[in-house]
């Protein structure tokens, strides 16, 4: 079972049983349990001792072993399993007690009870007896509501599954049921109950007759018998079930002796009819499924009843017909000849009672056959007979499975085979739908289908098929060299290495497919250096040409100018020799990175209903929407396709706003150079402007360099050393999973507190600069000295006396600056907007580290106590974290009943936003 299977069924047990997510998520149980995950082997013993125990617990031991008996007839997979869980839990007083309490809450909720069915059909009346017209009316309002409640604990997966198979019982082509089946029905082997025997008029009565005569005369209606014919003293009776077994009278004037030879011989005469019937009837014999009545027709079956010897049979049954011509055959001969043929029948008809209770079709009969035939090891005629059979049955299935594993082509006209199509699913589908799973779900494994015999390889059989029909899709004729054909055998090493080596070979052809004339890894390293802003003067020159562009909201911006300017920096900078350049695109999303991220990581929390705004309400600027694509064609969409490129996207636009506050710190830091033509006393009041322009600096740069160089170049690195490795198709896909969720996971994208915090972070930098920027416009030497020689500009170049001029009217220009700037510096709300930026920065700041600390301690993530480092390179900070972590030991000390007001009444404060400022 995949990942994603089980993550989903565990979410849905949570959902079922009011369990909310809080710190143990879903995310959690999965991991336990795919690390726990072993394979459960049925013993008999095991499965006697679950099934005694759970009876010892139940109200009603008879019905619940009934009905495992009679689910056990019908051959169901894993009934085992399910009761071995289901006594264990019976175990749990705890679990019992919970899962009691949860049923009685939902039943609340629902407005229903919890009685069961039977003890609502114990309240019918007795047959025969009368009912009020309103005691039926109360009876039919129980019924409808217990017939309500039940219907309203049915899980979506189960009313899916149940369509589906609709879907795919209405798709299946059934062969037509024959006229003569119903206008012929003397046309059989069987006993015709309700002829007449021969010589009914002339029938002695056995009691009148020597011993000898009786004898003879018995053995003669045996012969009969024997070959689907009543006798005169030996009669058939109607058959009380489809499938039981036929019982007979016998004329009750026979010898006592006689009588019990006879007795002993007739199973053998019921066992006969039973595999007549087998052959005769179960490929047409009509079964209810779903509503609609379908043919209990299967590929396996046909040949099972087509190869059940009769003739033969007959020729074995009746093995001395020349000792009783002769009158030299007795009933004891005659139980000694067909010894051999008891236990012939006896096999067959236990095969055909088997099929036909447990109504198997396809796999289940394969793996019926196939545990009837190991479990006769020490009966080497039985093996052989079941052997033959199995063997028999098995052709059509094992045709189907060479086309499929030699040509990944799948030919299951009945829908019994292993591997089912999903033939709404679509490779173009892989560039639009985000949850499209194509690779997945295209071929999917129907474990109700697997024979036994294939359960360990089956898996092996899905994933050969899917990569031959991956290369028959691109055009390329498949032709596997090492195609054989696969024979049944009890020993399940030789089909096995059939399919083994046509494994092998499918995953080498795509491989090279996808490697080689695709050429996977180029297109990756593309993506690298755009997505991952691997080329520096790329993106230097796309962010200076665009600037302008995306400061205007999403409703502004022209996209068409967006893709010339992206166009532009493209064939001007080193990216013009990537061959592949020409499939990047420019994409403006409905939403910013947090909402995106957050909506994702609150999947299943209580904070989903947080993040459920419309999008397209808000005002985004182009920078918050701004993101590449990326054209990818198949069969490349198989590793790039939709889910792959939104994580590509997540990381770009992360790395690309974390590079815009770099540029804007950089344009601060480039305009507040003119403070050095400042006077002192100016200069003085810019010092904390700067100090603090520094240390965001700083956190951004080594904040980026931590992402880039410490994320993800070495988990490129490991991706390419893993590639280089490779030998199947799943092995690129999880390489490639695995590259790209070490790199949002180590850069905090997966991890909601720390992204909010660094979100703010960057919100206080983008503010400072802002606030900056808007100070210092007007306080710019150079742009004053243009307005001064704005109009000799324009005219001429400057002359000698302009040259000798210039010093004089700088001086004069800084002299009339500094003292604008004094009149700004020196005022109360400068400073104290100074003061705010450094205080809500610094504490976002301290907080960022301590949690760092915190998760990469308790998750044991030592990459992220990279950063920790570098921000905290010469213990700036650790004075402040160590008051932080002395606040909450006081916090975690405190006692309960503290004051809600008090110091100690809250967890760190350390939340203030940006836009307080």
């Amino acid at each position: 079972m995949s990942e994603f299977k089980v993550h989903h069924s565990v979410s849905e047990l949570m959902s079922l049983l009011g369990v909310k997510s809080g710190e143990v998520g879903a995310e959690v149980y999965t991991d336990m349990l795919l690390k726990n995950m072993t394979p459960y082997v049925t013993t008999q013993v095991s499965a006697h001792n679950a099934k005694r125990k759970i009876a010892e617990h139940t109200q009603s031991p008879e019905e619940f072993l009934q009905k495992y008996d009679e689910l056990k007839a019908k051959n169901i997979r894993d009934l085992d399993s399910l009761v071995f869980l289901l006594s264990k839990l019976s175990d749990d007083e705890k679990t019992k007690s919970f899962l009691e309490k949860n049923a009685l809450d939902r039943a609340a909720a629902s407005g229903t009870t919890l009685s069961s069915h039977s003890n609502v059909l114990s309240q019918l009346p007795a047959s025969g007896s009368k009912i009020t017209q309103e005691e039926l009316s109360q009876l039919r309002d129980k019924l409808l509501r217990e017939a309500s409640s039940t219907a309203s604990h049915v899980g979506s997966d189960v009313l899916r599954k149940v369509m589906r198979d609709k879907h795919a019982t209405r798709n299946v082509q059934l062969p037509p049921q024959p006229d003569w089946l119903f206008q012929r029905p003397h046309l059989t082997l069987d006993f015709v109950v309700g002829s007449q025997g021969q010589g009914d008029g002339n029938v002695v009565s056995l009691g009148t007759l020597p011993a000898a005569l009786q004898e003879q005369a018995v053995i003669e209606d045996l012969f009969f018998c024997m070959e689907g014919i009543e006798g005169k003293y030996i009669h058939a009776l109607t058959l009380k079930d489809r499938y039981g077994p036929r019982e007979f009278t016998i004329d009750q004037s026979l010898d006592p002796s006689l009588r019990e030879l006879v007795r002993r011989i007739l199973p053998t005469c019921s066992n006969y009819s039973t595999v007549i019937r087998f052959v005769e009837v179960t490929p047409y014999h009509l079964q209810q499924t779903l509503g609609s009545s379908r043919l209990l027709h299967s590929q396996w079956n046909e040949p099972l009843s087509r190869h059940l010897p009769t003739p033969f049979l007959r020729d074995k049954i009746s093995p001395t017909p020349s000792l009783h011509l002769m009158g030299e055959l007795t009933l004891q001969k005659y139980w000694f000849y067909i010894q051999p043929t008891m236990r012939t029948l006896e096999i067959l008809a236990s095969v055909a009672n088997a099929v036909n209770k447990g109504e198997c079709i396809g796999g289940a009969v394969l793996s019926l056959l196939h545990e009837k035939t190991s479990s006769l090891i020490g009966d080497v005629k039985g093996q052989e007979l079941c052997l033959y059979l199995t063997q028999a049955a098995c052709v059509p299935y094992l045709e189907i499975l060479e086309k499929w594993i030699y040509k990944g082509i799948v030919c299951d006209p009945y829908a019994e085979f292993l591997v089912e199509e999903n033939e709404t699913m679509s490779k173009e589908k892989l560039q639009e739908d985000f949850n499209d799973a194509y690779w997945d779900q295209h071929y999917s494994i129907r474990r109700e289908r697997i024979p036994v015999f294939l359960e360990q390889v089956a898996d092996k059989i899905l994933n050969t098929g899917k990569y031959l029909n991956v290369v028959r899709l691109c055009g390329r004729d498949v032709k596997c060299p090492n195609a054989e054909e696969i024979v049944y055998t009890i020993k399940e090493r030789q089909y096995v290495e059939h399919i083994e080596r046509a494994y092998a070979f499918a995953s080498k052809v795509l491989l090279e497919l996808l490697m080689e004339e695709k050429e996977l890894m180029g297109r990756l390293r593309s993506l690298k250096h755009y997505f991952l802003l691997d080329q520096g003067d790329f993106i230097g020159q796309l962010m200076d040409m665009t600037e302008e562009e995306l400061k205007k909201t999403i409703d502004e911006i022209m996209p068409g100018r967006l893709e010339t300017l992206l166009e532009l920096a493209l064939r001007t900078s080193t990216a013009n020799a990537d061959p592949y350049k020409d499939d990047l695109r420019v994409d403006l999303l409905p939403y910013d990175l947090i909402t995106q991220m957050f909506k994702i990581l609150t999947i299943d929390t209580k904070l989903e209903k947080d993040y459920r705004v419309d999008p397209v309400d808000l005002r985004l600027s182009g920078l918050e929407a701004f993101s590449f694509d990326y054209m990818v064609k198949w069969p490349v969409t198989l590793v790039l396709n939709r889910k792959s490129l939104t994580r590509y996207q997540m990381l770009f636009r992360h790395l690309f706003y974390c590079k815009h506050v770099e540029r804007q710190l950089c344009n601060v830091w480039v305009s507040n150079k003119a403070a050095k033509m400042f006077t002192l006393q100016s200069t003085r009041w810019y010092a904390a402007a700067f100090a603090l322009r520094q240390r965001m600096l700083n956190f951004v740069q080594n904040f980026m360099y931590y992402m880039m160089f410490e994320v993800v170049e070495p988990n490129w690195h490991d991706f390419e050393q893993n590639m280089n490795d490779v030998t199947t198709i799943d092995d690129v896909l999880a390489f490639h999973n695995d590259f790209l969720n070490s790199c949002l996971n180590d850069c905090m994208l997966t991890n909601p507190d720390l992204l909010k915090i660094v979100h703010k972070l960057m919100m206080v930098c983008v503010t400072y600069c802002n606030f900056m920027q808007r100070v210092t416009k007007t306080t710019d030497v150079d742009l004053e000295m243009s307005k001064l020689n704005f109009e000799s500009t324009l005219q001429a170049a400057p002359t000698a006396k302009q040259r000798k001029q210039e010093p004089s009217f700088k001086k004069t220009t800084a002299k009339v600056v500094s003292e604008h700037v004094d009149q700004l510096t020196s005022s109360e709300n400068f400073e104290r907007t100074i003061s705010k930026f450094d205080s809500n920065f610094s504490k976002l700041l301290v907080e960022l580290l301590d949690k760092t600390m915190d998760y990469s301690t308790a998750n044991c993530e030592h990459k992220l106590m990279n950063i920790l480092y570098r921000l905290d390179f010469n213990g700036f900070y650790t004075e402040q974290l160590e008051a932080v972590a002395q606040e909450r030991s006081m916090i975690e000390a405190a006692p309960p009943e503290s004051e809600p007001g008090s110091s100690h009444s809250r967890p760190r404060s350390g939340r203030s936003t940006a836009s307080s400022t």
